[in-house]
């Protein structure tokens, strides 16, 4: 592979980044907070002696409820030899802007809703047409944060990963001040064009964040349409 300076706009800078933005969403993501990853500026690569192949990148996110982009430092660690199957490994050196997002209005205003309420259940969120009901949408927010956990998880330098459909979401009875959402989701792997199925039981609140309590990867999904280029 490729070291030193890389074109930020090949694949091997572009997974890197992804893997930023989904370690960013785990730990800021919300209904009303979710990240994409905006462009990347500058990539670098090197082979790290017995710990695997090391990235350093400058990028940028947007933030998609808000509009707000914020500009990072990070660097990635996919590690190698027989550690080749666990996860990358991130450490984002600057990203100050993110502490400048403030949803928690609105994140408490839903938390409200369907704390007294346990009335969620949806599904094909986005639908065919690209559409969902808005009170639906903080959930499909919810669903790509939560899909964030395992994309971080799965990633390697030959995927590249992003969430193309929340097939149906559930929300569940629970015992503590959680909620909690069942969600199926399909992951696309843009480099095999495979479609992915997961099952994803996920709980949030405004206090403790977003966790995901179960990931299980389903049966292939052999009827599933590929996202139009």
């Amino acid at each position: 592979m490729e070291t030193g300076e890389l074109n930020p706009s090949h694949y091997p800078a572009q997974r890197a980044a992804k893997v930023v933005q989904h370690y960013i969403n785990t730990r800021h993501g919300s209904p009303y907070k979710v990240f994409g990853l905006q462009r990347v500026f500058r990539a670098n690569a090197e082979d790290v002696a017995n710990s695997g192949r090391k990235y350093q990148l400058e990028l940028s996110v947007q933030e998609m409820v808000h509009n707000m982009t914020v500009a990072c430092a990070a660097e990635v660690l996919f590690p190698g030899g027989e550690a080749t199957e666990h996860s990358p490994q991130v450490q984002v050196s600057s990203c100050d802007g993110l502490l400048k997002i403030n949803a928690s209005a609105q994140e408490e205003a839903l938390y409200q809703k369907y704390k007294m309420n346990q009335s969620l259940s949806t599904e094909n969120l986005p639908d065919s047409n690209g559409h969902m009901e808005p009170d639906h949408e903080p959930f499909w927010h919810l669903g790509m944060v939560a899909s964030s956990f395992v994309m971080l998880s799965e990633s390697t330098q030959s995927t590249l990963y992003n969430m193309a459909q929340v097939e149906n979401a559930t929300q569940q009875a629970t015992e503590n001040d959680q909620l909690k959402i069942d969600y199926h989701v399909l992951l696309h792997d843009i480099v095999s064009q495979e479609i992915i199925p997961w099952r994803l039981v996920v709980t949030w609140s405004p206090l403790e964040g977003v966790k995901v309590q179960k990931m299980e990867k389903s049966p292939n999904c052999r009827h599933c349409n590929k996202p139009k280029p």
